[in-house]
């Protein structure tokens, strides 16, 4: 091998080798990002996710977003190159767009009431500008509080009248009740009788049917001998008959 190869062979090592030590240089600046961008209803973004940019990973920061009147503005714009990124932004509730620049590609999705914009791209640097609006929701949840209290109050009123209507219900029949029985006893003359005849004679207007001589002792609690004496009375004073049936007698009201 002559001087003019080695030497050519010693320049081509030299090379080689330069570019050995520059080649994880270059590789270390191509910039990869996944990540996922929310923003709250006070402009605070959090970015989380993976990445290699060291300034890209952020959480609650009100670096990208300014507000101009009622209108919103997200401003995220990295001039390095990136190799490969995708992108998901979640806008906040109820946020409607007025315009979007990207410097990639995007899609919009709706998620009920927020839309994410989802992007990606290759080789390229990393833009996106949103702009939007924030519209105010009505709360369902209050609404469907209120219909449930006002059903509770509602049913709790229709029971109470219930109540009420069944208590006025049940004094209307206890006084007809006692109107009938005062009626009754009012086709009677009660005076000149005993308390016990008073009793046997009230007995037999409230049975409605005759009476033995041991019916009216087992109902009023009367001996026997008081229960005879007293009935015998009441026979000789018109207020009752006595029919004799077999062993046993019925005694039963006479008929005015």
């Amino acid at each position: 091998m002559n001087n003019s190869q080695n030497r050519f062979c010693i320049l081509l090592i030299f090379f080689l080798f330069l570019f050995l030590i520059y080649l994880p240089s270059v590789y270390s600046n191509e910039y990869y990002a996944d990540i996922n961008i929310s923003i709250d209803e006070s402009g605070f973004v959090t970015i989380q996710g993976t990445t290699n940019h060291p300034d890209l990973i952020v959480e609650n920061t009100e670096l990208y977003t300014s507000k101009k009147q009622s209108l919103w503005e997200f401003n995220i714009t990295k001039k390095e190159v990136f190799s490969d990124f995708i992108y998901s932004l979640k806008l906040p509730r109820g946020s409607s767009l007025y315009s979007i620049t990207s410097s990639s590609r995007f899609q919009i999705q709706a998620d009920e009431d927020n839309l994410i914009i989802i992007g990606y791209g290759h080789n390229e640097s990393f833009s996106l500008i949103v702009q939007y609006k924030i519209n105010k929701i009505s709360d369902d949840t209050s609404s469907l509080d209120i219909n449930v209290l006002f059903i509770f109050v509602f049913l709790i009123i229709v029971v109470f009248i219930y109540l009420v209507y069944t208590i006025f219900q049940e004094k209307r029949r206890k006084i007809a009740k006692s109107d009938k029985k005062t009626e009754k006893d009012s086709d009677y003359d009660f005076r000149g009788l005993s308390s016990r005849q008073k009793k046997i004679t009230k007995l037999l207007i409230n049975s409605n049917r005759p009476l033995t001589q041991a019916d009216i002792q087992k109902e009023l609690d009367i001996p026997k001998a008081a229960v005879s004496r007293n009935i015998h009375a009441l026979e000789i004073k018109g207020i009752i008959e006595i029919e004799k049936i077999g062993m046993s007698n019925l005694i039963r009201l006479k008929k005015k």
